[in-house]
């Protein structure tokens, strides 16, 4: 079932038209305040096309507590991204590309290597590629990190991590079909089926 992951701000309803129009079975909100999340889980709980799904974005330091308030758990790449995809599991990591390191001649500073990408593959964590950053860099910007996540994609596949690629908008207009974003990564590399699970695996 297609499925998207956005980070609403009181448009929740907003999120939910669209998410029909486009034609996504599920839509995983994702707040960072465990109060809020179980506010909306008793909002939320009959709602069908989309199913909601909950998501609770978070640090190192309170990634075991945040697992009880939320369906998942989702992580912003850090400094400490070697340690939590060693020592944590059952999570999503995002952004990995979105660093400040110049790029080598022959490699990208893509912020993954093969280390973590068999880590991430033991422990059951997930590599999510947000659309949203494509849509808010500049050319220039876009295409590094294209090609970061293009080098990224190829990491994943040859350690089999699983990879999760989803809007991420904080905006419903942000949000992309999901024919359109199984389309777009394909370019950047992803096989059809990768993507097409890629989009499906939340």
């Amino acid at each position: 079932m297609p499925t998207d992951i956005v980070f609403p701000k009181n448009n929740e309803s907003e999120f939910i038209k669209i998410a029909e129009i486009l034609g996504y079975s599920k839509l995983c909100f994702v707040y960072s305040d465990p109060e809020i999340i179980k506010e909306k889980r008793k909002k939320y709980e009959k709602q069908k096309n989309p199913q909601i799904i909950l998501g609770i974005l978070t640090n190192f330091n309170k990634i075991r507590s945040s697992k009880d308030t939320a369906d998942i758990v989702l992580v912003e790449s850090s400094d400490k991204d070697r340690s939590i995809i060693e020592n944590t599991d059952d999570i999503i990591i995002f952004n990995l590309e979105i660093t400040k390191k110049k790029d080598f001649m022959h490699q990208r500073a893509s912020g993954l290597n093969h280390i973590m990408c068999s880590l991430a593959k033991r422990n059951n964590i997930s590599i999510a590629f947000p659309f949203i950053n494509l849509l808010n860099y500049q050319k220039k910007q876009r295409a590094e990190l294209m090609g970061r996540i293009m080098q990224n994609i190829k990491l994943c596949r040859k350690y089999k991590s699983k990879t999760i690629i989803a809007s991420f908008a904080a905006n419903p207009y942000e949000m992309r079909a999901p024919s359109d974003l199984i389309s777009f990564f394909t370019n950047l590399g992803m096989h059809a089926k990768e993507a097409k699970d890629s989009l499906n695996c939340v």
